[in-house]
């Protein structure tokens, strides 16, 4: 019986180190599902450095895209994509036909809410399925996609194992949820420490030795289920935050004082305290969704997150009180929402990104529309968008139009903007940002949150 154990010991160590030599000499083929804000450029790190890199891509417009070396996704850098697809380190393909032939399989797919704000798992799991359909032996599977304590366990090494091959023994499952943060020009892919977590030791050993030749630093944890909390625990932090300094925000408002003057004493502060600020709600794909994963999944254990819970709702109440704040400036000016035109300065959710995905100023627009507004919109990244059925256009922002409109609202705090001008040709600012911080002669023309 000693001997049979020692045997499968042996054979386990085999697999593992025949893997190892594969990625230490690059010879490891890379697969990565899902070529978007989190993929693509993980995808162009590990070609960059010799691997070749096959991306799975369902988007075929998107798969076309990357074969010709054109570049979707800001964070990547135009030439170094056109060079790694004209040397062959890097293609996209539509199927999963290519997951036989691949050593690690990452996976960078989306993990949105339903509506009852319960995970929606789906794109996890139907490419789980696709991949147990072809799995071999030796090979490593990586999520990256965020979600709750469990998934990489309870939802895809069932899936997996259905295959007839045992994780741990014959491929190796591991957890490193993506820690992207798009338009950050300090920390990349590379610069960012990476967590990784295996359904057991010898999928971390892999796992570590294929993040190690990219990733600048490692934090090795536990277990999946330990790194899946990491990720939605560092979301939440920031979702509580957030929603603390929103509500501060409303209670000034009541008692007549500015929080952007009380936040920026408090920050002075050297110790205990770190620097939030509030908005016109919260968007993107991390903070509104990660943290309710934890919350779902707390439920199971008869436990209630109440601080993620009234984070979420104080922060999907900011749009609501910015809606509020239009109607008082323009009941100041004798005019009913109806007959007044609005501009909204700026679609993302975020500054200097092409990004609108949950943004607050979507839902921000979606009930000024409500009320009959004439709505406009500028955003230098975002050309049209749809919004309540309904197709917009970016407008040129010109003096012309800051003297027509009746007020503009500053959703979004795109760094290109001349504030200062702004303020000059504009009649009436809505500031959601503080974006005109520093301006003179702002009194009067700028309210603020």
């Amino acid at each position: 019986m000693a001997e049979g154990i020692s045997f499968h010991k042996l054979m386990v160590r085999q697999v593992v180190e025949e893997l190892k030599e594969k990625i230490h000499n690059r010879t490891a083929r890379v697969g990565v599902v899902g070529l978007g804000y989190v993929g693509l450029p993980f995808a162009v790190e590990k070609a960059k450095v010799g691997f070749h890199v096959t991306g799975i891509e369902q988007n075929p417009r998107r798969a076309r895209m990357i074969n010709a070396g054109e570049n979707y996704i800001a964070d990547v850098k135009d030439e170094e994509l056109r060079e790694l697809v004209a040397g062959g380190r890097l293609r996209a393909e539509e199927g999963f036909d290519a997951v036989g032939a691949l050593d690690v399989i990452v996976i960078c797919v989306p993990t949105p809410l339903d509506k009852n704000l319960a995970p929606d798992l789906r794109y996890v799991v139907n490419v789980t399925r696709e991949i147990a359909r072809r799995l071999r032996r030796g090979q490593l599977i990586s999520l990256e996609s965020t979600t709750y304590p469990g998934t990489t366990e309870e939802v895809m090494l069932p899936i997996l194992e259905e295959s007839g091959l045992k994780a741990e023994q014959d491929f190796f499952l591991c957890h490193s949820p993506e820690r992207v943060d798009p338009g950050n020009k300090r920390y990349t892919t590379r610069n960012t420490s990476k967590v990784v977590g295996g359904v057991g030791p010898a999928s971390l050993e892999a796992a570590t030795a294929f993040y190690t030749q990219t990733i600048e630093h490692l934090v090795p944890v536990s277990s999946a289920r330990a790194a899946e909390l990491v990720k939605v625990f560092e979301n939440t932090f920031r979702a509580v935050n957030i929603a603390l300094v929103n509500e501060l925000a409303l209670l000034c408002d009541k008692m007549g004082l500015s929080v952007w003057e009380v936040l920026d004493a408090a920050f002075t502060k050297p110790f205990g305290i770190m620097p939030f600020y509030p908005g016109p709600g919260v968007g993107g794909h991390c903070i509104p969704i990660d943290p309710h994963y934890l919350e779902w999944k707390a439920r199971e254990y008869n436990f209630t997150t109440r601080f993620i819970g009234l984070a979420g709702e104080v922060n999907r109440r900011m749009p609501e009180f910015v809606r509020e704040k239009v109607r008082r400036a323009l009941n100041e000016m004798g005019l009913a929402p109806s007959r007044a035109q609005v501009l909204l300065l700026g679609m993302a959710y975020k500054k200097d990104l092409a990004d609108h995905r949950g943004s607050p100023a979507v839902h921000v627009a979606e009930l000024l529309l409500e009320d009959g507004v004439e709505l406009l919109y500028h955003d230098p990244y975002i050309d049209h968008i749809e919004i309540s059925g309904r197709s917009f256009q970016s407008v040129a922002l010109t003096a012309e139009l800051l003297r027509d409109v009746d007020l503009v609202v500053i959703t979004t705090d795109h760094s290109g903007i001349d504030y200062p001008w702004l303020v000059e040709h504009a009649g009436k600012i809505l500031d959601t940002r503080n974006a005109t911080r520093g301006v003179a002669h702002r009194e009067g023309k700028v309210v603020l949150l």
